[in-house]
This record gives structure tokens, sequence and C-alpha cells, in this order.
């Protein structure tokens, strides 16, 4: 009866250890599952990541060739000595004696192609100009903002802000836009020529200050008879030397 009981003591032993062994199996097969599963999106993720990598490349080599807006400016094949100043970059010297002839080593900016007096492209050359800041250049080589606020016939005649730019063939140091003060001289269309006629043969009817804007001088000549010819003489002798103007502070054409 002992070796009985011993036996099957033994039998249940080992089915006890027959189905640990299956759960070990089962649970070694589940994990090389689960990490199989989920390699895949690392891998997939990966992939991901590396076909960005190689294609940031492709993006940075669109954006280099984007032409810039200054070339638009620059003319194709011309002479690299009469291009604008916004088509090359130049090793200016401020250390030069004004107003005195100097030279200067330029370089072509990237997208601008230009060519020698024996038609080579280069990039690199000089340029001759005198030595003086944009400011100080004639007043044919900028050009300046009007205004049609300020009155030109004033004691003292009166100034205004203006901001002006250098023309694109004119080479010079410093800052190409630059402000100054300026005169006013903005014109609303009168003629002197035309004002000065109308004195002579219409003033006792007060036509040349009608004609200049100037209403109520002109309705008292009108109705004085040009001051009995005396205002007439005044106004010939005042529309002569350019004391009286219009009335909109503007100079005559």
């Amino acid at each position: 009866m002992a070796a009985l009981a011993g036996l099957r003591a033994l039998r249940r032993l080992c089915g006890v250890a027959l189905f640990l062994s299956q759960l070990y199996v089962l649970s070694g097969r589940a994990g090389s599952l689960m990490t199989t599963k989920h390699s895949q999106p690392q891998s997939t993720f990966a992939k991901s990541l590396t076909s960005t990598s190689t294609n940031t490349p492709y993006f940075k080599a669109a954006e280099s060739t984007e032409i810039p807006s200054y070339v638009t400016k620059c003319p194709s094949n011309g002479l690299c000595s009469r291009l604008p100043p916004d088509c090359m970059t130049c090793n200016t010297n401020y250390s030069c004696i004004y107003g005195k002839p100097a030279t200067f080593d330029c370089k072509v900016k990237p997208h601008v192609h230009c060519v020698d007096q024996n038609n080579h492209e280069q990039e690199n050359f000089t340029i001759n100009m005198t030595c003086q800041f944009c400011w100080q250049l004639a007043t044919t080589d900028y050009v300046c903002t009007n205004s049609t606020n300020c009155m030109t016939v004033s004691c003292p005649r009166q100034r205004y802000n203006a901001t002006c730019t250098v023309r694109d063939h004119i080479h010079c140091l410093g800052n190409r836009v630059f402000p100054k003060m300026l005169y006013c001289n903005w014109t609303g269309g009168y003629k002197w020529s035309t004002a000065l006629a109308l004195s002579i043969t219409l003033g006792g009817f007060g036509a040349d200050r009608f004609y200049l804007g100037q209403w109520r001088e002109g309705l008292g000549k009108l109705f004085s008879f040009g001051g009995l010819g005396i205002w007439t003489l005044i106004d010939v002798l005042l529309i002569g030397v350019g004391y009286v103007g219009p009335a909109d502070g503007s100079l005559y054409i």
C-alpha cells in the first residue's frame, strides 16, 4: 500500500512538472510575439526617420536654388564695372582722401553674371569712384521725396525732412538711403508767364489774383477797379519779381 501511494504521488509530481514546463514554453512564445510586434513600429519609425533625414538635403537644395530679389536689378552679361551697387560686394576704404579718385576691389554677388572689356566672364574686378559719402553727392546723383505741406514763398524759406536715395549707377561711401533737409521746391502747375500776362492785361479786374488762387484779393481788385490802377501797377511789379506767388505756397513752373 505504501508503494502504491508513493507511485501516485510521483505521478502527481510529474504532472505538475509537465504543466509548469508547458506554461514556461507558452510564456516564452508570447514574449517573442510581443517583442516582434513592438519591433515592427520601431522599424517603421526608424525607416521614416531615415527617409526624412535623406530628404532634408533635398529641401536645402531647393532653398538654395531660389533666386534673390536683387538679381532683377542686375543686367545679365553686362560690364562688371557698370553693375549697380546692389549687385556687388566691395571692400571700401574709408581712409581715402575726400574728393580724390579711389579704386576698390569688388566681387559680384551670387547668381549675377558679368563680363570684362574682352567679353570674358569674371567675378572679381575693380571700380573707380570719387572718395565721398553718399550724402555729399551732387543733387543730380540722388532722388528725394517731395513735400506739399511747406510754403515755398516765405521768409525765411522753409525746409522739410526728405528721404533721399542714390541713383543705381552712382557709387559712394556709406548708406545709400539717407535723410536730408531740403528747401520747399514743389509746384502746383502755375506758370509765372501766365500770371504776369494776366496782371498786365486784366489785372484791373483781379484776373491775376484769381489765377493764383487768391480769391479775396481778386474780389478786392475787381470791385475797386484795381485800386484805381494803383493796385494793378503794384501787382505787376510784385508778380514780375516773383514776390507774389500761388496761394498754395508752390513754385512757378
